[in-house]
């Protein structure tokens, strides 16, 4: 009777510990599950984000050249009309009159380059080579620090999110580098091997300290947030030599 109720008892036992095991083996994949969920959904929540603001962008752009610019290029034409028909007048009417033409000229053309800038497609029709190619020009442009780009990208990146994401990190080093580093050298290479696309940022500034900037860097977050969103990761050194960023992004 006692050997019957021992090996009832270890049945019991055994059977409790089985159960336990399974049930962590499905938390954990449930757990597993729902951070997969998430990361998805951020990631369409990141597209659908861009694409909303690319969207929007091309109104407001639509509307400035279309509406805006109609407008004030109608108040233009009735100005010169204006002086025209007032030559006789005094001198002073018209100096004021000729300084509201001039103003709404320069307005005019300053919308007119903003209404281009963001109807601009240049990100959708450009190889990420060529967008940071472009943005090295603007440095160079400057005179007051050297820029090597490296370009050994042999793949045509397609992806919009991807080819954002990279070109905003870039734009946001550099600046960084010139406003910040007191560096006169800035280097960047792509390049692709074993389907992962490499971009390395460098600058020969005076560096910084990481774990300060990981603790309090809201760019630096932000960055993080971007390269995750596109399933990538990125490290950073930085010391008296200079700062160099990483990013790896699968294809």
């Amino acid at each position: 009777m006692l050997i019957i109720f021992n090996v009832i008892f270890i049945a019991f036992i055994a059977a409790i510990i089985i159960f336990i095991k399974q049930y962590r083996i499905k938390k954990r994949s449930h757990l597993r599950e729902l951070e997969t969920i998430d990361v998805l959904h951020k990631k369409e929540l990141l597209k659908t984000q861009m694409e909303i603001q690319s969207q929007t962008m091309k109104y407001i752009g639509r509307e400035i050249h279309d509406n805006i610019g109609q407008k004030l290029t109608l108040s233009s034409l009735y100005l010169q009309q204006l002086v025209f028909e007032n030559k006789a007048k005094t001198q002073d009417i018209m100096k004021n009159i000729d300084t509201v033409n001039n103003i709404i000229n320069e307005s005019l053309t300053e919308l007119r380059l903003l209404s281009k800038t963001l109807t601009d497609d240049t990100v959708d029709k450009s190889t990420i080579s060529e967008l940071i190619k472009i943005e090295c020009k603007k440095i160079e442009v400057l005179k007051t620090h050297n820029v090597v780009f490296n370009n050994n990208l042999n793949l045509i990146l397609s992806s919009y999110q991807t080819k954002s994401i990279l070109l905003r990190i870039t734009q946001e080093f550099l600046q960084n580098s010139i406003k910040h580093a007191n560096c006169d050298c800035i280097e960047i290479s792509i390049f692709n091997t074993n389907n992962i696309l490499f971009l390395v940022l460098k600058d020969n500034g005076d560096g910084f300290d990481i774990e300060n900037v990981k603790t309090n860097g809201i760019g630096l977050k932000n960055m993080k947030k971007r390269i995750e969103m596109i399933n990538g990761k990125f490290e950073i050194k930085s010391d008296s030599n200079g700062t160099v960023f990483t990013i790896e992004i699968p294809l």
